[in-house]
């Protein structure tokens, strides 16, 4: 996958399939997109996501956390198929670029589109003029075709990121996997922690989350670890450790069944299943031994009954 970034002067060699959008969390609605245009592929186009360097809530002011970090969002396209990656500088000036003109400068122009798919609350341009409306007004001038893609729905409402926001915040993470079409997930490189969990015999991996990464509630999460490509099942404490304290602030300590060796430095990808339990400051190490013992119990007999993903 090629990504272009940090650039508003690019110019793509051949044809392409276009998505455009924020894709916070690439969720159902999201992939949904990213399907029609790699089937666009079989006609000779690049299958191309244009999306923002940063996130435009952000910039504009409010939501500042969020669900799939640039990292994760780069992963999941390449293994969606995406051919090219446009992560657009978004700065005052670009953020006054009107409809029609990032239609016919950048669609058209530099990204050559001769097809573009786009839900129905599709904004862009300046004030998020821009809709599916006029894309489809400038599509016989621009010589591409549109397509308008329903939305996906879950649980009976429509699935967004907002919705799944939501869900991550009430540590529902079932519903999370089920909007998502995957578990939520926390990616980043094992850090030196405390080394608490080596000592008493239960060793975790200290995982500090990449960017500005949200977090479901503090506690404890039947999990399952990436690392290397090998899925491992494990049980997760998301928070700040507040029996011991965390240095560098709130993170996701792991433990993974079945492994033993080295993981200080090392990239991992923390899948976030189910709810066990709320974090809690015990009354010393021999507490939160006993208690880190029956968690690691738990999660072992909720594998073995077949609920991680491994199974499905």
């Amino acid at each position: 996958m090629r990504i272009i970034e940090q650039t508003t002067d690019f110019r793509l060699e051949g044809e392409s399939a276009v998505a455009i959008g924020k894709f916070d969390g690439v969720h159902l609605g999201h992939r949904k997109l990213i399907r029609k245009i790699t089937e666009q592929k079989e006609r000779g186009m690049l299958a191309t996501v244009f999306t923002f360097d940063t996130s435009a809530a952000a910039f504009f002011g409010g939501e500042e956390r969020e669900l799939t970090t640039a990292a994760e969002k780069r992963r999941i396209f390449e293994a969606l198929g995406v051919d090219i990656l446009i992560e657009f500088p978004l700065n005052k000036e670009t953020a006054a670029t009107t409809p029609e003109n990032f239609v016919l400068s950048y669609l058209v122009e530099r990204m050559r589109a001769a097809y573009v798919c786009a839900g129905p609350d599709l904004s862009f341009g300046r004030n998020g003029a821009g809709d599916y409306a006029l894309l489809a007004r400038y599509a016989a001038k621009g010589g591409y075709r549109t397509e308008l893609i329903d939305k996906v729905a879950v649980d009976g409402a429509e699935v967004s990121s907002t919705r799944v926001r939501v869900a991550v915040r009430a540590g529902d993470m079932e519903a999370v996997a089920r909007m998502l079409g995957a578990p939520y997930s926390v990616s980043g490189t094992v850090a030196y922690g405390r080394q608490l969990g080596r000592t008493i015999g239960m060793p975790t991996a200290n995982l500090i989350p990449e960017g500005a990464k949200l977090l479901p509630p503090y506690g404890v999460y039947y999990s399952e670890t990436i690392l290397d490509g090998q899925l491992y099942p494990s049980i997760s404490n998301v928070g700040c450790k507040p029996t011991v304290g965390a240095p560098d602030g709130a993170g996701v300590e792991t433990y993974l069944y079945g492994f033993d060796g080295d993981l200080y430095g090392r990239s991992l990808t923390v899948e976030l299943l189910s709810f066990r339990r709320p974090e809690m400051k015990f009354d010393g190490v021999e507490q939160l031994r006993a208690h880190m013992e029956a968690d690691i119990a738990a999660g072992e007999d909720y594998h073995k009954k077949g609920f991680g993903t491994k199974s499905e």
